[in-house]
C-alpha cells in the first residue's frame, strides 16, 4: 500500500465535467482505504436544476457548495479520517476556500484531458444532470492548477486504473 494512507489526509479529485473525477476519485479512496464523497450529491437543487436546464452556475451559486464540501472535509479531518471528494474545483479562488475548510492540509489531483475526449466521454454518460453544453463554459473558467502547492496533474487519455496508479505515485512524490 502507499504512504499517503498512512496518515489522514483530504484529496479533492478535480477537474471539468466528463474528466473521470468520480470514478477516479472512487478508485483511489477504495485503494487508500478512504471514505469518498460524490461532491455532485452535494450541489443544493437549485444548482443542479440550473445545470440541468444548461445554464451555468456563478461564483453565487458555487459558494455554498464549496462550503459544504469544506465542511465534510474538515469534520473528517477533525476526527482523524482520511476523505477523498470529487469538485470541479475550477477556480484558484475555490481551491483556496477549500484548503482554509481543511486548514490547509489538502492535495488536489487535476484530471486534465483535450476538449474533444471531455465531448466524448459527456456524451457517453446516461443520467447525469451536468449537460454535454456546459462543458464549454467550464472550460473557459477553469484557471488550470499549474504551480499551485499540494497539485498533481493526471492526464486522462489512459484507463482508470492507469490514471489511478499515476496519480497515486504522483502523490507519494510530493507528500
Amino acid at each position: 500500500m502507499s504512504d499517503i494512507s498512512k496518515a489522514p489526509l483530504a484529496i479533492i479529485i478535480m477537474g471539468v465535467s466528463g474528466s473521470g473525477k468520480s470514478s477516479i476519485g472512487e478508485k483511489m479512496a477504495a485503494r487508500l482505504g478512504m471514505h469518498f464523497v460524490e461532491g455532485d450529491a452535494l450541489h443544493p437543487a437549485a444548482n443542479v436544476e440550473k445545470m440541468s436546464k444548461g445554464i451555468p452556475l456563478t461564483d453565487e451559486d458555487r459558494w455554498p457548495w464549496l462550503d459544504i464540501i469544506g465542511q465534510q472535509i474538515a469534520a473528517s479531518l477533525a476526527k482523524g479520517e482520511a476523505i477523498a471528494v470529487s469538485c470541479s474545483a475550477l477556480k484558484r479562488i475555490y481551491r483556496e476556500r477549500l484548503r482554509a475548510a481543511a486548514g490547509g492540509h489538502l492535495y488536489f489531483v487535476y484530471l486534465d484531458g483535450s476538449k474533444e475526449l471531455l465531448t466524448r466521454r459527456i456524451g457517453e454518460r446516461k443520467g447525469h444532470f451536468m449537460p454535454a453544453s456546459l462543458l464549454e463554459s467550464q472550460l473557459q473558467t477553469l484557471e488550470v492548477p499549474t504551480g499551485e502547492p499540494g497539485v498533481v496533474t493526471i492526464g486522462i487519455d489512459d484507463t482508470v486504473d492507469g490514471i489511478v496508479e499515476a496519480a497515486l505515485k504522483t502523490l507519494d512524490a510530493i507528500r
